[in-house]
């Protein structure tokens, strides 16, 4: 991801901050960290080239290629 993106999305995420945290004052403490749990995972994730990694069955097929040549012989 390029530099400009990864400014972008943290503006955006803290302009969100910013909007929703006024209205959350009266909100219980964990209504707070989950808002700020979920925004930190979504900050996180989004500095990730997630197009070009590979998904979840890459991982399985390269933990269990193993176990499948053991069984064939």
């Amino acid at each position: 991801m390029r530099w400009s993106g990864m400014i972008a999305v943290t503006v955006i995420i803290g302009l969100i901050f910013l909007y929703e945290w006024p209205k959350m004052k009266r909100s219980p403490k964990k209504d707070k960290a989950v808002f700020v749990t979920l925004l930190s995972v979504c900050w996180v994730l989004s500095l990730f080239d997630l197009r070009s990694m590979a998904g979840p069955t890459t991982l399985i097929e390269s933990l269990f290629k193993p176990f499948s040549e053991m069984l064939e012989k």
